[in-house]
């Protein structure tokens, strides 16, 4: 069953065209690595799916599916003064309609998703004391809380050492497989990315390449790419 549908997706900034002819379908289950340079249009994409953008022309369609968001962190969302519960809390926000207060059912879904991530011992840590890693972890949770069918991951490595790189990548694989959740991630790696995901997209404004994961590894793009980041380690 498809539960998000891109068609012909174009973004553009005043005169600049960010993104060209995008399309592709996800399904639940799916694991589809968003790839390319810098400047490729890849966060513009997934802004434009999650309506946090216009679309110059094509078309976005979810069914039934609620979309959990991880977007980039900024040194100041680093440092904001809340506690972790008070983090997951707010992925509550688009359930409460006009309603100002937290039910005990947003809560339990704080807990759960605490629980689901290992983060239940530092819910009443405040949120600027925590390591890049657990701050990764209770923002991966807050996106649960918001919607648990896709969840939309924009960089979610950046800055993290090795091993906690490869820890988070784990959880979201686990989430993946185990729960069935569909991941669209924006990464930089690709190597990574070959090795998680089940569909890569490859972007250059507009699409160079969209297929399976094993398929991409077999072209000169990929190689192309992995070339490119041995040169900048």
């Amino acid at each position: 069953m498809t539960i998000l549908s891109a068609k012909n997706v174009n973004v553009c900034y005043g005169n600049r065209q960010a993104v060209r002819d995008v399309s592709f379908d996800m399904e639940r289950g799916d694991y589809l690595c968003v790839v390319g340079p810098n400047g490729s249009g890849k966060t513009s994409l997934v802004k434009a799916l999650l309506n946090l953008i216009p679309l110059k022309s094509g078309s976005v369609e979810r069914t039934n599916c609620a979309v959990g968001y991880l977007s980039q962190q900024n040194p100041v969302q680093r440092d904001f003064p809340a506690s972790v519960s008070e983090i997951l809390l707010s992925g509550r926000l688009r359930h409460k309609g006009f309603c100002p207060f937290y039910s005990k059912d947003d809560r339990l879904e704080a807990e759960k998703q605490a629980e689901r991530l290992g983060i239940t011992g530092l819910l009443k840590q405040p949120y600027r004391n925590l390591s890049g890693g657990q701050q990764q972890r209770v923002l991966l949770a807050r996106a649960l809380c918001a919607g648990s069918d896709l969840l939309v991951l924009d960089e979610p490595v950046t800055g993290l050492d090795p091993a906690v790189t490869d820890e988070l990548y784990e959880l979201i694989r686990t989430l993946n497989k185990n729960d069935r959740i569909a991941v669209l991630m924006v990464s930089h790696d690709v190597r990574r990315a070959v090795e998680n995901a089940s569909h890569i997209l490859h972007m250059h404004t507009h699409p160079l390449f969209y297929g399976s994961s094993d398929s991409y590894s077999t072209t000169d793009l990929y190689r192309t790419m992995c070339a490119v980041e041995t040169c900048c380690r």
